[in-house]
C-alpha cells in the first residue's frame, strides 16, 4: 500500500527525531538534558522538521540521491553511532544544478545564471546566505570557488547528515589529503633533429609564449636549471595556498617537475634540458613541505587558473599529483575542476599515480588516482627507458598505475557502480630522471633532498644541485611540455584535439596491455608534425569536414634517432579504442572544446556502439592496426569477447577482467585496499633498480 504524503511526512519527521539522537554521545542516553541541550532543542528541531519536509518532498517526486561521498559517510556515521569522537572537518560541497544542463547551472537561489563568477558565488547575498546555513550547523564558508560551482566548508561530523535533504546541495565529499607522486628529449623525439624543427616556420619549437601552470610544492628559481636566462622567462608568477613563500620549494618535487618541463638547455651542456624550456611557468604551491596538500588547494589553484588563463595565455596545467580515487568522476570535486579548466580551453596533463604493485611486487590494477580517472584530462603513465636514447628497450614503470578507473557512486540500494574507463591515456619516461634540487629544501627535516641523499647526483653546489626521482609525477612534465610545442606550433587546437592526437601519434609498446600504457609511448616529432598541419580553423567545422592542410596516408610514422616509429593510430575513448586516418584527416566533433573523446563512444543494453554526432564516417572500433604482443586490440580482445568493461560485474569483488586473458598478470585493486602513499617515496622515488640516465660528465 502507497503512503500517503501525510504519513511520508510523519515517518520522516520519525526518521529525523531517531538520527538526532544519534548525534549525542553515548554517555548522554538516560541522563536528563544538560542547558546546551536545551538550548540546541528548538533549533534542531525546526532543522530536522525542515529535512523532514525536504524528505518526503523528494519521496513523491521519486528524486532522493546519495549525497555524500562513501569515505566520508563512513566518517560521520562512526561520530553519530558513537563510535569515535566528534570532530570539526573541511568537505568539499557541490552545489545543485536546477536548471537545464550546461557549463554551469543555476545558483542556491534557482535563478540560472551562465557565469558562476560573477553571478552566482560573487554575489555578497549569496556568499551571506551560504554563511548563515553553515553557521546553522557549526560550521562556515571556508572558500568559495567562483568558476566551478563548488565550495569548502568547516563544520562538525556529526553535523553533516543535516545537509543530506538541503535542495540546494548536490553532493559532499571530504576534503581529501594528495599527495605527489614521484637524455628525455632524445628518447621522446624532442631534440633539435626531431620534434623542434619539425614544423614549417618555426627554427625550434620550445613552448615559447605558452603558459603552463605547475600545481605541485611550488618552485625555487634560484637554481641554475630554473632561473630565467635570456629567451627564457622561465617562472612568470608565483602563488601559494600552503603558507611557504612562492618562490620557495620545501619539499623538493615542485622544482625538479619544473626542471624537467622547462629546465635550461644552456645548464650542463643541455644534459638537463626541459622539454618546453621557452614556456612561461606558473608556479602554484598545493602541496606543504611534506609534499600534501588538500584537494581544497588545488580546486583554489584551478579556479585562479581559469580566471588568469588570458592574463598569462595558460593553456596547460601539470597536476604531478593526486588522491586515492573513491567518488566516480562525475562527482568528484578534483574531476569536476580539471573539467571547468577543459571546458575553459586549458590542457590538463595528470599523473595516472604509482600503485602500479603491491608489496610483494605484483601488478596491480585499478590504481589510477583523482584527478587522472577523470575522462577530459590526459592521464599519464610511466616508461622505464633504462637511460638509453633508443626506445627498443622500452618497459612499462612497474609502480605505474594501470586502469581502469575504479572511482563509484553507490545507489539507494548500496550498490556500488564502478566508473571501470580506459586510463592511462599514453605514457613517458619517468623512471631515475635527473633534475633539479630545489635550494631551499637543503636542511629540511620532510624534504626529499633529506629523506633520500642518496639520489643526489655529484656534490655541486646548492644552486647546481641535481637528484634522480622516479614516478608517474616525472613522466607529467614530459607530456605537458609537448603539448606546449603542440600549442606553440598551433595555437588553435582545442584540448581534445591535443589528446586525440597525442594518442593517434603514439608508439604502442609490445608485451604490455592497454590498461598499462593507453596508446602507448609519447611521440613529440609526430604530435607536432600534425599539429602543423591542422588548419587554423578547424574549432569551426562541422563534423567530417577536412582537417588537415597536409597528409600522407602511407607516411604514418617518424624517426626518433635511427629508429622507426610507427604511430599506433589509435585514440582511446571510455571503454575501447578508435581507429581511421579519418580520426585525423576529418574534423571529429568529439575535439569540440564542451565535448569529450570519451563521449564518442557509449553503451546502450550492454552494446558498445559510436555516436555518430560525434565521430565521422571512416571511424572505427572493430578493427585497427594498434597491437601489443601482435595482437590486435580491438573490441574483441581489450573487452574480453565483447564482455564490456562498464557492466562492473567483472570487476566488483577483484575478479580478473577477461577471463584470466587480459591481465593474468596481475591482481585488481580491490575495493577499500589502496597502495598507502609511502609508495611515493618508499619505492616511486627510489624507481626501479635498473639502469638509468647518466649524470653530466
Amino acid at each position: 500500500m502507497r503512503l500517503t504524503k501525510r504519513l511520508k511526512k510523519q515517518f520522516a519527521s520519525l526518521l529525523g527525531a531517531m538520527l538526532l539522537l544519534q548525534v549525542l554521545p553515548m554517555s548522554t542516553m538516560g541522563q536528563k538534558p544538560n542547558l546546551r541541550q536545551k538550548a540546541m532543542s528548538q533549533e534542531a528541531a525546526e532543522i530536522r522538521q525542515d529535512q523532514a519536509d525536504q524528505q518526503a518532498e523528494s519521496a513523491d517526486r521519486g528524486s532522493w540521491q546519495r549525497k555524500i561521498a562513501v569515505d566520508l559517510e563512513q566518517r560521520v556515521d562512526a561520530v553519530n553511532f558513537g563510535r569515535s569522537r566528534d570532530k570539526v572537518s573541511r568537505v568539499i560541497i557541490q552545489l545543485r544544478d536546477k536548471g537545464p544542463a550546461g557549463p554551469v547551472g543555476q545558483n542556491v537561489k534557482g535563478i540560472m545564471v551562465t557565469d558562476a563568477k560573477s553571478t552566482m558565488l560573487a554575489d555578497p547575498s549569496v556568499r551571506a546566505e551560504l554563511q548563515t546555513k553553515f553557521a546553522r550547523y557549526n560550521g562556515s564558508l571556508k572558500n568559495t570557488f567562483n568558476t566551478m560551482g563548488l565550495i569548502s566548508v568547516e563544520m562538525p561530523l556529526s553535523r553533516i547528515r543535516d545537509l543530506e535533504y538541503d535542495d540546494d546541495i548536490a553532493y559532499i565529499s571530504p576534503d581529501r589529503p594528495i599527495a605527489s607522486h614521484g637524455h628525455v628529449e632524445n628518447t621522446i623525439g624532442a631534440s633539435q633533429t626531431d620534434g623542434r624543427t619539425e614544423v614549417p616556420g618555426f627554427t625550434s619549437l620550445n613552448g615559447t609564449g605558452v603558459g603552463i601552470a605547475v600545481l605541485d610544492s611550488g618552485i625555487d628559481n634560484t637554481h641554475n636549471l630554473i632561473k630565467a636566462s635570456t629567451g627564457r622567462p622561465s617562472v612568470v608568477y608565483s602563488k601559494t595556498y600552503t603558507g611557504i613563500a612562492g618562490n620557495r620549494d620545501y619539499f623538493g618535487h615542485g622544482t625538479h617537475v619544473a626542471s624537467l618541463l622547462a629546465g635550461s638547455p644552456g645548464f650542463k651542456s643541455d644534459y638537463y634540458g626541459g622539454v618546453a624550456y621557452e614556456s612561461k611557468v606558473i608556479s602554484l604551491a598545493v602541496l606543504d613541505g611534506s609534499g600534501v596538500g588538500l584537494s581544497s588547494n588545488v580546486i583554489a589553484a584551478i579556479d585562479w587558473c581559469i580566471t588568469n588563463k588570458a592574463t598569462y595565455n595558460i593553456r596547460v596545467i601539470n597536476m604531478s599529483l593526486g588522491a586515492p580515487a573513491s567518488d566516480s568522476y562525475k562527482t568528484d570535486p578534483l574531476c569536476l575542476a580539471a573539467r571547468r579548466a577543459y571546458n575553459a580551453g586549458i590542457v590538463v596533463v595528470v599523473a595516472a599515480g604509482n600503485h602500479g604493485k603491491d608489496s610483494l611486487g605484483h601488478k596491480v590494477y585499478g590504481g589510477i588516482d583523482s584527478p587522472g580517472i577523470e575522462p577530459s584530462v590526459i592521464t599519464v603513465g610511466a616508461t622505464n627507458s633504462f637511460g638509453t636514447d633508443s626506445r627498443a628497450d622500452d618497459t612499462i614503470a612497474t609502480y605505474s598505475s594501470r586502469g581502469p578507473t575504479r572511482g563509484y557512486s553507490t545507489d539507494a540500494s548500496g550498490i556500488k557502480h564502478y566508473d571501470n574507463l580506459i586510463k592511462p591515456d599514453l605514457v613517458a619516461p619517468g623512471n631515475k630522471l635527473i633534475g633539479a634540487v630545489s635550494p631551499s629544501s637543503v636542511g629540511k627535516l620532510t624534504s626529499l633532498v633529506t629523506l633520500f641523499p642518496s639520489l643526489k647526483v655529484g656534490s655541486s653546489t646548492t644552486y647546481d644541485q641535481c637528484m634522480y626521482l622516479s614516478g608517474t609525477s616525472m613522466s607529467t612534465p614530459v607530456v605537458a611540455g609537448a603539448a606546449a610545442m603542440m600549442l606553440e606550433a598551433n595555437p588553435n587546437l582545442t584540448p581534445g584535439l591535443v589528446k586525440a592526437i597525442l594518442m593517434y601519434t603514439a608508439q604502442p609498446l609490445q608485451n604490455f596491455n592497454t590498461l598499462e600504457q593507453g596508446a602507448g609511448r609519447l611521440n613529440v616529432e609526430g604530435a607536432v608534425r600534425i599539429a602543423g598541419w591542422v588548419k587554423s580553423d578547424a574549432s569551426t567545422l562541422t563534423n567530417g569536414a577536412s582537417m588537415l592542410n597536409s597528409w600522407n596516408e602511407g607516411g604514418q610514422d617518424n624517426s626518433i634517432g635511427s629508429e622507426n616509429v610507427a604511430w599506433g593510430r589509435g585514440v582511446v575513448t571510455n571503454y575501447c579504442v578508435l581507429y581511421g586516418s579519418a580520426l585525423m584527416t576529418k574534423w571529429q566533433a568529439m575535439y569540440a572544446q564542451d565535448d569529450l573523446l570519451a563521449d564518442a563512444t557509449s553503451v546502450t543494453g550492454g552494446i558498445l556502439s559510436r555516436n555518430l554526432s560525434l565521430v565521422s564516417s571512416g571511424v572505427y572500433n572493430t578493427a585497427g592496426p594498434l597491437t601489443n604482443t601482435g595482437v590486435l586490440i580491438s573490441d574483441g580482445v581489450l573487452l574480453a569477447d565483447g564482455v564490456l568493461l562498464s557492466d562492473g560485474v567483472l570487476l566488483a569483488d577483484g575478479v580478473l577482467l577477461g577471463d584470466g586473458v587480459l591481465i593474468s598478470d596481475g591482481v585488481l585493486l580491490g575495493d577499500g585496499v589502496l597502495i598507502s602513499d609511502g609508495v611515493l617515496l618508499s619505492d616511486s622515488a627510489l624507481g626501479d633498480n635498473t639502469a638509468a640516465m647518466q649524470p653530466a660528465p
